[in-house]
């Protein structure tokens, strides 16, 4: 049963019976009283307080606790949150990339902050106040990432009892929203000005990305081995992927392999691209460092017979047909004479996604058609994404009214009677 007892006082009992009060050699000093209970265990805990009441208080709720089995050891949040940390980011179910993505984002802009404190220390205005203090220096991407892993990291805490709430789930937590807006599809010059902005080597990367829909990763990935000519289909099976300093050869990304249509336009480009430069043979391992070496016939390639390095492509070959094509404005150099170009993540190769997902839905494809085409997990998605690129709705609707219910009828000239 839970009690309060005096530290600075105590009873003494004299030989013949009688009692009396005494100080206690720590009288005056620290806090007088002990709140004592029993833990789910049997064995005792407590917890000094300087007021009466606030003891007996504590060890009420300690023993309730107890009885409901909401009982948190008060010493349990005691552990760093580094000690937590690093349980959380070893627990992880993820890819590499991913996990890599988390170390990083933990090192650069979660530990600093939060590693020596103890759990129970962190309040909900220190998570508001950090947040605040990365939207004046990161953008959304960088805070969301960061903010998932300080959430997952108290909430591992909150799972081993270490605290009983998480701090980051209150809500006077707010991250910033993306403002990113609808994106807007280029137009088919802008598109077929960058293509023949490309040299012929590197050309059928963004014929590829602009009629089958191809991320970045699938198109450096694609094999001569996934066309399928006679049948008039892709098959994407890989992506080449950056796992820190090195390449993988990986499933595409929501581990979906997919089907998509391959053009007649595209099949031809593809034929002479393979007739007048002969596909790379090349090994990688298949989804991690140390996994199983994987070799594919890749279509694409690099000037020096490897495969394409996703920034290497940005800044000689991308970039400079954007300048080509009147997209971004020639590049400048920098204190250090190096090449800056003005772009942003709207004038990236994912654009030219972004354009066959507009012709499709401008060619009356089905949302659930399109996902399937991306990749994508749900087509709810895409339809968020994409649904402002529709067809206008209106015009659509009167057109199907007036095609059925309103169709021109053959009037008998004369009689007046339908024929």
């Amino acid at each position: 049963m839970a009690y309060v007892k005096d530290l600075w006082n105590k009873t003494v009992r004299h030989p013949d019976g009688r009692t009396r009060r005494v100080k206690t050699a720590r009288h005056g000093a620290g806090k007088r009283w002990l709140a004592v209970w029993l833990d789910p265990n049997g064995k005792e805990a407590s917890r000094a307080f300087a007021k009466k009441t606030d003891a007996e208080k504590h060890a009420s709720s300690m023993e309730a606790d107890v009885g409901r089995g909401d009982y948190i050891d008060p010493n349990a949040g005691k552990v760093l949150f580094a000690d937590v940390a690093k349980r959380w980011m070893d627990s992880r179910i993820v890819d590499p990339a991913t996990k890599i993505r988390y170390e990083y984002i933990y090192r650069l802009h979660v530990a600093p902050t939060f590693d020596k404190r103890q759990v129970k220390s962190i309040l909900p205005s220190h998570i508001q106040g950090w947040i605040s203090d990365l939207n004046e220096r990161y953008g959304p991407s960088t805070i969301e990432t960061s903010f998932l892993v300080l959430q997952g990291v108290l909430e591992l805490a909150v799972a081993d009892e270490a605290i009983k709430k998480n701090p980051a789930r209150s809500s006077i937590v707010q991250v910033p929203r993306r403002s990113g807006g609808e994106l807007t599809a280029w137009a088919d010059e802008r598109v077929h000005g960058i293509i023949h902005a490309h040299q012929e080597f590197f050309r059928l990367v963004p014929i590829i990305a602009a009629s089958c829909g191809l991320r970045q990763g699938e198109v450096f990935g694609l094999a001569l081995e996934d066309i399928d000519f006679e049948g008039r289909v892709l098959q994407i099976r890989r992506q080449i992927k950056k796992l820190g300093s090195e390449h993988v050869f990986a499933l595409p990304k929501n581990d979906r392999e997919r089907v998509v249509p391959l053009p007649e336009w595209t099949a031809e480009a593809i034929r002479r691209h393979v007739a007048a430069f002969p596909p790379l043979t090349c090994s990688l391992p298949w989804e991690k460092l140390n996994g199983k070496v994987r070799t594919h016939n890749l279509l694409v390639q690099w000037t020096d017979d490897r495969f394409i390095r996703a920034r290497v492509y940005s800044e000689l070959i991308w970039k400079p047909a954007l300048v080509a094509a009147g997209v971004i404005p020639a590049p400048t150099k920098d204190a250090n004479s190096r090449t800056r170009f003005a772009t942003s993540r709207k004038e990236g190769l994912h654009q030219l996604r972004h354009y066959y997902a507009s012709v499709m839905l401008a060619g009356a494809v089905s949302v659930k058609e399109l996902a399937e085409y991306l990749g994508h997990a749900d087509p709810g998605f895409t339809l968020r994404v994409y649904a402002h690129l529709m067809p206008g709705s209106h015009d659509r609707a009167r057109k199907a009214i007036d095609d059925r219910l309103f169709r021109p009828r053959l009037i008998s000239h004369g009689t007046g009677t339908e024929q």
